[in-house]
């Protein structure tokens, strides 16, 4: 089924709406949970929780790109989920190693206006992820937004794991220099 007529299903609230989703990405939604939860049970929690927010949300919003916009809501529980857990417990893997590289180069969001600076590094970000190399590009989103492992990313790309960890480094490195240069990091 194509994405308008899912979208068209969530309009006239009919349920099957649910089920093609799942139908068409449940697959890719999975992925995207698991990368960041490493935990089958929260993985499947985040997908119902992923396909009850898209049924809260269209509509009234209608998606452009029905794929990225799973892709957020999904992203963004899976981090809420596993932000609640860590709490709880000092977690381990990919995503703690994710989130110590960007540490360096992303500033905490501790004020008031922590959504309105969101807002902003999600734009100077995505700006500069469309600047880079095509494959660097790839290689910045598979490990920062899809949260797989370098020895992943690696395999998909057909380079060397060190390869794929000096073209992250570089590629911190130079988000690093255009947050300075935009005012969010002093150098």
């Amino acid at each position: 089924m194509k994405d308008d007529e899912i979208i068209e299903l969530y309009f006239k609230r009919n349920e099957r709406a649910i089920q093609e989703t799942d139908f068409k990405y449940g697959n890719y939604l999975e992925s995207i949970a698991d990368n960041i939860l490493n935990n089958k049970l929260d993985t499947e929690e985040c997908l119902n929780d992923t396909y009850l927010k898209t049924w809260d949300r269209i509509p009234p919003t209608r998606p452009r790109v029905l794929k990225a916009f799973l892709a957020k809501i999904t992203r963004e529980l899976a981090f809420d989920r596993y932000r609640a857990a860590r709490s709880k417990k000092r977690g381990s893997g990919t995503m703690n190693e994710v989130l110590d590289e960007l540490e360096e180069c992303i500033p905490a969001l501790n004020s008031v206006e922590s959504s309105i600076i969101g807002k902003e590094l999600e734009t100077i970000i995505a700006d500069f992820v469309r600047g880079l190399p095509e494959k660097e590009a790839y290689i910045f989103l598979s490990r920062y937004f899809y949260v797989e492992d370098i020895s992943a990313i690696s395999m998909k790309y057909g380079i060397s794991k060190n390869n794929v960890s000096v073209i992250l480094s570089r590629l911190r490195s130079k988000l690093q220099t255009r947050l300075v240069k935009e005012g969010y990091l002093v150098s």
